[in-house]
């Protein structure tokens, strides 16, 4: 009579999850050095057309408008529904107010 030694359905799902956590983990940390030379040429072209194109503001946000290039937004856009609406998007509330608007406040706190 062959002793058949049975694993559990857990312990095969936990080391089937295992291999794949560590071969992942391995790839993230080798894909970067493969490419390298490729990312160092696409970062470079990206700065030559940045520079050949004058783009001056950067995107940091890709929700709404209003977020996308905080220099180019109008006051009110972000009330575009309603005066009293709430925020569609998360970053408009990490996002600060201008600096403009600041000054302003103050300057009418003052008097």
């Amino acid at each position: 009579m062959a002793n058949v030694y049975k694993m559990r359905k857990s312990t095969i799902y936990l080391t089937c999850i295992s291999g794949c956590i560590t071969v992942l983990a391995f790839l993230l940390l080798v894909h970067p050095y493969f490419n390298a030379q490729y990312f160092e040429k696409s970062l470079t072209q990206k700065k030559q057309l940045v520079q050949k194109l004058g783009l001056t503001d950067l995107c940091l946000f890709t929700e709404a408008r209003y977020t996308r290039h905080l220099s180019q937004a109008d006051l009110h856009s972000a009330f575009q529904d309603h005066p009293m609406a709430f925020e569609h998007f998360p970053s408009g509330s990490v996002v600060l107010p201008p600096e403009l608007i600041h000054r302003r406040e103050k300057k009418r706190a003052q008097r």
